[in-house]
């Protein structure tokens, strides 16, 4: 049984989230955490700019330059300058990211608990706050895909899930490492067999949004894809309701 979308509303394909050919910058955020991840990237990427336009037109000037200025060559002032100033950086780099890992560490009062499983090569998911509700989702064969379904990247069964909620993912593993990753949602968490790792999330629009496992497992690594979306309250309990009932 698909349990996918039992219903009429459906997502559109524009809502989609996903690497495509030649993307070089990162995807379009579905989430908080996200946003905050692309902000300290684009902090950094400024920073490093700066350091490499600076120290490249000193090089041109060293190639360039046949003149000798002996405070340049031997100095206090000028040693303890490129002593400082790269702490300084390095303070405004930590700063930012140690704040980014706290944030990402923190689960706000969840109102709905996902628990999935990795195995070789398929996942499962639990919602553990309802009864016997419980699926696995496998990659979609080439030979059963439909024209509008993505090669390598859709499955069967979607975990669908509320937008503008708080919810904690719980992940561990049967068998081998996985990694339960989803790069628009800035989420990326390791499934260790006899462990449970915890995250929390919070989903800031409709849309599907697909992710695979970044953990190299085994012979069929590349295929064992992730595909989240993400509906209105009131359609996912409609969903859960009907899953509910067919259950």
């Amino acid at each position: 049984m698909n349990l996918s979308f039992m219903y009429k509303e459906k997502p559109f394909i524009s809502n989609s989230t996903m690497a495509t050919w030649m993307t070089l910058s990162l995807q379009d955020s579905s989430s908080p955490m996200m946003e905050q991840l692309i902000f300290f990237h684009d902090h950094t990427l400024l920073i490093l700019t700066t350091i490499v336009a600076l120290v490249s037109y000193l090089m041109g000037s060293l190639f360039f330059n046949t003149n000798i200025n002996r405070n340049l060559l031997e100095s206090q002032t000028i040693e303890m300058i490129w002593t400082i100033t790269p702490a300084i950086i390095l303070f405004f780099i930590a700063v930012p990211s140690l704040r980014l890992l706290y944030l990402m560490d923190e689960i706000n009062n969840p109102a709905i608990t996902l628990k999935t499983v990795g195995h070789q090569w398929y996942w499962s998911y639990e919602y553990s706050d309802f009864s016997s509700i419980e699926f696995d989702t496998y990659m979609i064969p080439l030979n059963e895909m439909e024209d509008s379904s993505f090669r390598l990247l859709d499955v069967d069964n979607r975990i669908v899930l509320p937008m503008n909620t708080h919810i904690r993912m719980i992940v561990t593993a049967a068998d081998v490492l996985h990694s339960w990753t989803i790069p628009s949602m800035g989420v990326k968490v390791d499934a260790t067999p006899g462990r449970l790792n915890q995250m929390g999330m919070l989903i800031n629009r409709p849309g599907l949004f697909y992710g695979q496992c970044s953990e190299i497992c085994g012979a069929n690594h590349s295929f064992m894809p992730i595909v989240m979306e993400s509906v209105k309250t009131n359609t996912f309990i409609s969903w859960i309701s009907h899953l509910s009932e067919a259950s």
